[in-house]
């Protein structure tokens, strides 16, 4: 391969990172969906654990359902337009780096090529293509030296949206078998179910990024469980009092 091609490779690999979406889907479904699930089924265990009615049961359930994932809706939002102000604020440092001292900026990008391996004549191409242009040099510098991903508003509504949704859904899971069920076939049929999709989560979230399914569900399943048994463990307490 000529240089000419291996810069263009160099750069057109670091526009394609930058045109790559950089939400991370299953981070939020997963974040607002167990979320969701264990502090529902946490809630319910300890209302029954306390000797709680049907009718405390399905109001504190609903109730918690409604306003958490609200709430975790904008927690979502507000901590990706953190991140975007961050990020932006960070380029415009660079930004005044770059304009006052472009020598030292680009022995960094060249340090940072350098680092992934090129060397000689191909380096001084490549440094020279991504320093060509400030808003392809910014980019670099951001993206490949940093190591931070651009956030948008768009991304924070995206967010918010997902969380909200994923959190809702979990709620539901454990809950809406109060509603048609006698009390222990309910409470039997949300633990099950509660236990199948946390243990799904964690199988997904292994073969979509990287671990064994086994062991990742197995890890999200006792967590998840526990976290929601320190809810009954709370309940009873409070019933032994009375």
């Amino acid at each position: 391969m000529s240089t000419s091609m291996a810069a263009a490779s160099v750069l057109d690999g670091a526009a394609l990172a930058v045109r790559k979406p950089k939400a991370n889907w299953l981070r939020d479904v997963i974040l607002g969906g167990q979320d969701g699930l264990v502090n529902i089924l946490g809630i319910v265990l300890g209302v029954i654990a306390s000797g709680g009615t049907r009718g405390v049961l399905l109001g504190a359930g609903f109730a918690a359902a409604i306003t958490e994932s609200i709430s975790m809706g904008a927690v979502g939002y507000t901590s990706t337009i953190a991140d975007r102000d961050y990020y932006r604020a960070v380029r415009r440092r660079e930004l005044a780096a770059i304009q006052a001292a472009p020598q030292a900026a680009r022995e960094e990008i060249r340090r940072t090529y350098a680092g992934k391996g090129f060397s000689g004549e191909l380096l001084d191409r490549i440094v020279a293509t991504l320093t060509a242009r400030p808003d392809r040099w910014l980019t670099t510098v951001t993206d490949d030296v940093l190591h931070l991903q651009p956030v948008e508003s768009s991304d924070a509504v995206r967010s918010a949206v997902v969380i909200t949704a994923a959190t809702l859904v979990g709620h539901l899971i454990p809950l809406l078998p109060f509603l048609w069920l006698t009390r222990a076939s309910a409470l039997a049929v949300a633990i099950a179910l509660s236990a199948l999709v946390l243990f799904g989560v964690g199988v997904y979230s292994a073969r979509s990024l990287v671990g064994d399914w086994r062991r990742s569900g197995l890890k999200m399943l006792v967590i998840g469980l526990g976290a929601a048994g320190i809810g009954f463990a709370i309940g009873s307490v409070f019933h032994s009092t009375h």
